[in-house]
């Protein structure tokens, strides 16, 4: 289970990496695609890295259906 989902929209949005914790996701929506983070835990929208033609580990990207039931489980959604 997720404890916190934080939602990035824009690369230049990334949130300090100290406030990450382990059972954390991050996921990287519209263009915040275009920087992947240096912390093990993130996905994409699978949309959102297909429209900008950036290429991303199948096992890293998520579709819309998939992130609503991880928010759904999440304990707190963060968006940044």
């Amino acid at each position: 289970m997720v404890n916190t989902v934080w939602l990035l929209k824009r690369p230049g949005d990334f949130p300090d990496f100290d406030l990450i914790q382990e059972d954390d996701l991050l996921i990287l929506i519209q263009d915040a695609v275009l920087r992947i983070p240096s912390v093990d835990n993130w996905a994409v929208c699978k949309e959102d890295a297909v429209a900008r033609n950036i290429k991303v580990p199948e096992e890293k990207m998520l579709d819309y259906l998939d992130i609503i039931d991880i928010i759904e489980k999440s304990e707190k959604v963060v968006v940044w």
